[in-house]
């Protein structure tokens, strides 16, 4: 492109989470945008999961020597390099053809961790393969055919999986306008690649009504319990962490069943419109359960400082959702690695900026609410 002047227009890379979105927002086809980045009902608890974030101050410390800043930790017994994941997000070839394994090879090459949905375009099997050097966990619903529960749990077990990340927040769908307008269907070359095969690996379509929602109202098992938690541990030696925790009560009865981990999440405000933000939602759960059992987070993650933030309040690592699909839609597995670089980055200088050297470092008292300086 030429202009006036004469001189060439340079395109600009990313250089920040927002970037690699006003991208996605323009490549990819209305409908999969809408289901990718729409929340529940009037969509507020969508908008508060980053809005709340903003709401947070970082008391930062001077004059620290901040020249040899590192960045792992530990979660489950497994060290990573960065506290950022990336969680299961469903479908993700309609962002683009490289998928689930795009992603999860630009996880497994900053050294973290990578979740797999159960309502993935890729197999678990093919995704284990070809990401042999990627810490991988798989994300479960509960089927109302048990057995095709049982079988899908075999086989992560059999592939290599390290933990299981039972979804809680999911037994009833919630309620998607945008889903249901666009009458949202999977592309039809692509299916839910665990079920190849069987009369579960595709939507059905209906006028007015989100394909996908049809699908979990059908399939998905709306008894599930936590005699459901003690089932699966009768079934399966492998750690299991229960995501979609938003409240105190549910983390102790998490501590109570001994399970391996929590994570605060609210599903990308997806199911329960005004449930707290995940960052809201945090602080009371962390007081209440200490160091009982692991805490992660996922929710409006879109800078380097709101990972700071989570892990000040108390999550020992964090996931992020959305911003690896619009890294996704962006260049495959180059653009989620840029992405992440990106994030990590921010980071990092977010830990030398506070003066930080190690996770263990950043402390709650570094984190206060905007309303602590108003009341000055």
């Amino acid at each position: 492109m030429i202009t006036n002047n004469s001189f060439p227009v340079k395109k600009v890379p990313p250089c920040c989470v927002q970037d690699f979105e006003n991208n996605a927002r323009k490549v990819l086809p209305h409908s999969v945008l809408d289901y990718y980045q729409s929340g529940s009902c009037g969509q507020h608890t969508l908008r508060n999961n980053q809005e709340s974030f903003n709401k947070l101050r970082i008391r930062p410390r001077c004059l620290i020597d901040v020249s040899k800043r590192d960045t792992s930790t530990e979660v489950l017994g497994f060290k990573v390099k960065v506290p950022i994941g990336v969680s299961p997000s469903a479908m993700q070839k309609m962002a683009h053809p490289e998928g689930e394994i795009g992603n999860a090879r630009a996880v497994g090459s900053i050294g973290s961790i990578y979740i797999l949905s159960t309502l993935s375009t890729t197999s678990l099997e093919e995704l284990a393969r070809e990401t042999s050097n990627t810490i991988k966990w798989f994300q479960l619903y509960i089927y109302k055919d048990r057995n095709l529960t049982i079988d899908i749990i075999k086989r992560a077990e059999k592939a290599g999986y390290k933990a299981l990340v039972l979804t809680v927040d999911a037994n009833v769908f919630g309620v998607r306008y945008a889903d249901a307008r666009n009458g949202f269907q999977m592309p039809s070359h692509l299916q839910f690649a665990n079920f190849i095969g069987s009369n579960v690996s595709k939507l059905n379509s209906e006028l007015g009504s989100s394909g996908l929602k049809l699908y979990t109202d059908l399939l998905f098992d709306d008894r599930i319990s936590w005699n459901d938690v003690e089932w699966l541990k009768t079934i399966t030696s492998l750690p299991i962490v229960l995501k979609g925790i938003l409240t105190v009560e549910d983390a102790l009865k998490a501590v109570e069943y001994k399970v391996a981990a929590i994570m605060v999440s609210n599903h990308g405000g997806r199911q329960l419109d005004t449930a707290p933000s995940s960052i809201e939602a945090l602080p009371e759960i962390v007081n209440a359960v200490g160091d009982k059992i692991e805490i992660l987070f996922d929710g409006g993650v879109r800078y380097g400082t709101d990972v700071f933030k989570a892990l000040a309040l108390g999550a020992k690592m964090v996931f992020i959702g959305r911003p690896a699909l619009w890294g996704l839609a962006y260049n495959g597995e180059k653009g989620v690695r840029k992405l992440l670089e990106i994030l990590i980055s921010e980071f990092r200088t977010t830990m030398g900026l506070a003066g930080c050297n190690c996770i263990s470092d950043i402390k709650r008292d570094m984190i206060v609410h905007e309303s602590y300086y108003h009341k000055l």
